[in-house]
């Protein structure tokens, strides 16, 4: 597979996860009528964006907004993560961010015992966050 290839269905496909979790809190919250945490709102802000930047990316060929991605993938992911822990561990959760409306230990869904809405972000933004490693990867060669 040539180089350039690759890179652009590795930039593709994080765009295609980062549109597929975006409309999918949109349908949970809008459509199904689930009311978004405080966490959820957070992880919100940095998916939403990951759309857009991986979307220019994607339709003009910038393999450049990996340095834009990685950031807001981390952080997000970091958000998922403490969210679904939460979520999981009986008595995690020291920090108290959702002091009003919905508590973020709330599941929603709960699929098999253990898909949540947090851990399917975890797995959006760890995709994209491995999609972007390796267009580095790519990239440097």
């Amino acid at each position: 597979m040539k180089i350039n290839t690759l890179r652009s269905t590795l930039l593709f496909a994080a765009w295609v996860v980062s549109m597929v979790a975006t409309f999918g809190s949109l349908y949970f919250s809008e459509i199904r009528g689930f009311i978004p945490c405080d966490l959820c709102w957070f992880q919100r802000i940095f998916m939403y964006p990951l759309t857009l930047i991986l979307g220019i990316g994607v339709f003009q060929s910038d393999y450049s907004v990996r340095k834009f991605v990685f950031p807001l993938a981390i952080v997000g992911g970091t958000i998922s993560f403490f969210h679904y822990m939460e979520q999981k561990v009986p008595g995690f959760g020291g920090i108290k961010p959702c002091v009003s409306g919905v508590p973020c230990s709330a599941e929603y869904i709960n699929w098999l015992g253990f898909i949540t809405i947090p851990f399917l972000a975890l797995i959006a933004f760890t995709l994209i966050t491995v999609f972007m490693f390796l267009l580095h990867r790519v990239s440097k060669k």
